[in-house]
């Protein structure tokens, strides 16, 4: 494979010295650009643009050929798992995802079994394969996995959730059920990151959407401990270098020690955690991804810079442990030109800070 021409996001992870702070945002291949809004046409349904890999290739680089982000990360759902496990993961325009076969019991739960990540998954390996042929070393590609209570959310609820009644009522009144799905999830996702990664994924991203829906106790017990066991059971090294690891908790920010102590190399942050005290409480330990809100883009072009400047400023300077990001996905209603003013802000605004 190309040897890579910009690895200032690997460095940032890896506290590395870096020229510049690396950005790039989450869905950054998404519906806010108009040549997805095309492919997902001509796709006709969103998990066929998922399932297709010259497809979700295409979707992937768009964002490369419009912005100088510093990563690609590969399109694709967290939701990729439970389908492979046949719950038959659907979308209802307005709803978001769905479930066909919603996990209610033990019964349920002990039918489940690790998918075989090239026959169930293949279509996700083939597209990190393609990506990394065509995006020819320009900049790493990310791999990604939703956490296994995040994917339990969805399992249990049958789709999104406001309250989590079903899956919180089986973790309170059925702990035993809720820890045997957790770990089937946690298998699966250790053996589906493990296959990204031989795949050519340069990066892996564990998003837990909801872990900060639980209490301490439980987070840690239902949603931390399993992600845990997911970084202790991945591939760390490929092409002869190391494969960084980041683990974002949205609402998680009261755990940020807890988090870092799990062998992660970055913890991304929303933004309703202040980046200062961020790094002051885990130190050198990891770095900080993020932490912008992503509705500042439906300001001015040049408020986008102001909160670019100021959240630099929050982390500080030091020639390493931040990548820029958003606190969260950007909306599919924000203008292409503010995503761009906010990666040409972060590069240039964040040079002082690292000579």
């Amino acid at each position: 494979m190309s040897e890579l021409k910009n690895d200032r996001y690997l460095r940032a992870l890896l506290r590395q010295p870096v020229d510049k702070t690396p950005v790039w945002v989450m869905r950054q291949a998404g519906r806010y650009l108009p040549e997805y809004r095309e492919v997902r046409a001509k796709a006709g349904d969103f998990m066929t643009l998922c399932s297709t890999p010259d497809l979700a290739c295409e979707v992937t680089l768009q964002p490369l050929r419009r912005f100088d982000l510093d990563a690609a990360i590969i399109f694709s759902d967290i939701l990729t798992i439970p389908d492979a496990m046949g719950l038959g993961l659907h979308f209802v325009a307005g709803e978001g995802p769905k479930f066909t076969n919603v996990i209610k019991s033990t019964a349920d739960i002990a039918k489940l079994g690790v998918p075989d990540m090239e026959d169930n998954l293949g279509y996700v390996m083939d597209a990190i394969r393609l990506t990394r042929r065509e995006i020819d070393g320009k900049v790493p590609l990310i791999g990604f996995s939703g956490s296994p209570w995040t994917l339990a959310c969805y399992m249990v609820e049958g789709g999104s959730s406001k309250d989590f009644a079903k899956v919180k009522g089986m973790l309170f009144d059925e702990p035993k059920q809720m820890h045997a799905l957790l770990n089937v999830l946690a298998d699966s996702v250790i053996a589906y990151l493990n296959a990204q990664i031989a795949a050519g994924a340069q990066s892996i991203m564990l998003f837990d959407t909801w872990g900060g829906a639980l209490s301490t106790t439980n987070y840690q017990e239902f949603s931390l401990a399993y992600m845990q066991k997911i970084v202790a059971g991945l591939t760390r090294e490929a092409d002869g270098r190391k494969v960084p690891v980041t683990l974002f908790t949205k609402g998680g920010g009261q755990w940020l020690e807890l988090m870092a102590a799990t062998g992660v190399d970055a913890i991304g942050l929303d933004w309703t955690t202040d980046i200062t005290t961020a790094r002051k409480r885990v130190g050198d330990k990891v770095t900080l991804q993020g932490n912008m809100d992503p509705c500042v883009l439906y300001a001015s072009a040049d408020r986008v810079e102001q909160e670019v400047a100021s959240v630099l400023a929050g982390f500080g300077p030091g020639e390493t442990g931040h990548v820029f990001n958003l606190g969260h996905g950007i909306h599919p209603t924000i203008a292409p030109e503010k995503m761009e003013r906010l990666v040409d802000s972060v590069h240039k605004l964040s040079e002082p800070y690292h000579a």
